[in-house]
């Protein structure tokens, strides 16, 4: 039998670090604020975990770097974490003549800078290099502090940016030609690429501008671009917000299944289970850290279960009246984020096998393979002049050249793993070594966390999942292999039971462990940071970006416009929008 629980002002449907931010600003308002997080712990993609067996090391396993979570996030919540900037931007190898790579020192004067450049052949872009990036501070230092304010409208973000050129550049025209523009150097034009495609299946060119958007968020973070360390890990992230909601207040659930969210007598009602059985919680908002593309699951839940439960010929919404939702008679600002799956119920004559791609081309996809590694050290370089120390300190570039970045898109479209993979590579413990256990912390140990480029979701249509997982390895271990000075093999540990320290997390994999639809890591495509003319401004959510079809409902994950990425700032604004909606 369904228990029905008290009611609540607010529940928040996932208890990642959104859901967690939004729980705490909430709760100390004086809400009653419910989480309901169906795995085991809290904080979603931001966690830490031993993911070796009889390891001592507590890896972040999902979402590794902090670049987007605002200054203000941490003061208001009073968040104790430690953000530990690196010396180092990059080291890239040349891929034709791994002897030689660049590595970019923040430490490095005008005349090092250049020489560094020179070594891979490319003297001529350093100051382009420079400039670049200046042009992206610009936009960092107009743009990011209104990640945390009611939406601007385009124009009003353009006249915050306050020049032309360099609007129209990153924000009009397509990024591969900005990049070719400005650089000669086929490796350095991969250097700047990447950001363009992290968690991004496009082609650097494409007319779309998805390569546009994500290189934009990835390079306003905290009004820098800068993307930091957090000591402990992502769990301390996470950690601390939600010390923080609980001492608020909020009630904070784990193993807690929500199967269905709908209305009920103009409140909100979450439907979900546990150990306990079914439960029933009802709210005057509901509030929505998962993707999109599942909270139209649930909704569409909700109205099957309402209607059932109304009896034949009634039809029952799916709206709550608090005047948070979308305004009447004009569609919810999120657009294109707010993604309603792909219905085929009501076209005959379509094969199965034509159906289904359909429906894939209607949901999120995700293009990455994340591979967690423990070494017993670092790996020698074929770089003679450059040090492991220094070259995994940053972010370590492997085959991302912008031609190789081209040709693997290519070939993930035509179904096949790239060859090369490119990938990038990241080392926590280099700047923290906190997240190892004691006796490893005294050891030469190092973690590795890679992320490979353009593998998107849809190759499994031609693998099945373990199968892609141990391709993928195999790609990302060969990509490793052709630029270093020994094979990775050889400093790969191996857990308790003799296994090599390797962990493989295909877009699946994130599908089944944290439900994000295809795999990606942005729960649907990315917007621009602005609404867009014409967007209805009208109510609370929208105004903050956080309005989905359905009235009462607010996104407040990465699906909400600027909710990508581990930032808070989803969780931030869709609190905000509750309280002003609710005259708090």
């Amino acid at each position: 039998m369904m228990r029905q629980d008290i009611e609540h002002d607010v529940v928040i449907v996932g208890g990642g670090h959104n859901g967690l931010t939004a729980a705490a600003y909430l709760a100390r308002a004086g809400l009653d604020v419910l989480v309901l997080e169906r795995s085991d712990h809290l904080g979603g993609a931001a966690v830490s975990a031993e993911a070796f067996e009889g390891v001592d090391a507590r890896l972040s396993r999902y979402s590794y770097l902090v670049s987007l979570l605002p200054r203000r996030i941490i003061d208001d919540l009073g968040l104790e974490l430690e953000l530990v900037r690196r010396r180092f931007s990059s080291y890239t190898p040349d891929p034709a003549d791994p002897s030689r790579g660049l590595l970019i020192d923040r430490e490095a004067g005008g005349e090092a800078s250049v020489a560094a450049f020179d070594r891979v052949g490319a003297a001529i872009d350093a100051d382009a290099f420079d400039a670049l990036y200046a042009d992206t501070a610009r936009l960092a230092e107009a743009l990011f502090p209104t990640l945390t304010e009611p939406l601007p409208t385009r124009e009003e973000a353009r006249a915050l940016v306050a020049d032309d050129r360099v609007w129209r550049e990153f924000v009009e025209q397509p990024l591969g030609e900005v990049i070719d523009a400005r650089f000669s150097s086929d490796l350095v034009r991969g250097v700047v690429a990447t950001d363009a495609l992290i968690g991004t299946f496009t082609s650097l060119g494409d007319a779309s501008l998805d390569a546009n958007r994500c290189f934009l968020y990835h390079v306003i973070g905290g009004g820098t671009g800068d993307w930091d360390i957090p000591v402990g890990g992502m769990g301390a992230v996470s950690g601390e917000l939600a010390r923080a909601a609980r001492e608020a207040g909020a009630t904070l659930v784990t193993g807690a299944e929500v199967t269905a969210i709908g209305p009920a007598g103009g409140r909100g009602e979450v439907r979900w289970s546990s150990v306990d059985g079914e439960r029933m919680s009802r709210a005057r908002v509901v509030l929505a850290n998962v993707a999109p593309a599942v909270l139209e699951e649930l909704v569409e839940a909700g109205s099957r279960l309402a209607n059932a439960e109304a009896g034949p010929g009634v039809g029952v919404g799916v709206g709550v009246g608090v005047g948070v939702g979308p305004s009447a008679g004009v569609a919810a600002s999120v657009a294109p984020r707010d993604q309603r799956p792909f219905s085929d119920d009501r076209v005959a004559g379509i094969p199965p096998v034509v159906r289904e791609r359909l429906r894939r081309l209607a949901a999120p996809e995700g293009a990455q393979v994340k591979v967690n590694l423990l070494l017993t050290r670092l790996p020698r370089l074929r770089d003679p002049e450059v040090a492991p120390e220094h070259a995994f300190a940053g972010t370590f570039h492997i085959n991302e050249l912008a031609t190789q970045l081209e040709q693997a898109h290519a070939a993930a479209s035509a179904g096949r793993v790239p060859d090369p993979l490119p990938c990038e590579i990241y080392c926590h413990t280099l700047s923290d070594r906190s997240i190892l256990g004691p006796e490893l912390r005294e050891t030469s140990a190092q973690t590795l966390t890679v992320f490979g480029l353009h593998v998107p979701h849809r190759l499994l249509e031609r693998f099945r999942n373990d199968d892609l997982r141990d391709e993928l390895e195999r790609a990302v271990l060969a990509s490793l292999d052709s630029v270093l000075g020994e094979p990775i093999h050889d400093v790969i540990a191996t857990d308790a039971s003799g296994r090599p320290c390797i962990e493989v997390k295909t877009t699946l994999d994130l599908e089944e462990a944290l439900r994000m639809p295809g795999g990606n890591i942005f729960h649907g495509p990315l917007s621009w940071p602005w609404a867009e003319p014409g967007a209805a401004l009208a109510t609370p959510a929208e105004r903050w970006g956080v309005a989905t079809r359905h009235p009462g409902v607010l996104l407040c994950g990465s699906g909400a416009v600027r909710g990508g990425a581990v930032s808070g700032i989803g969780g931030h604004n869709a609190a905000m929008a509750v309280l002003e909606a609710l005259g708090e």
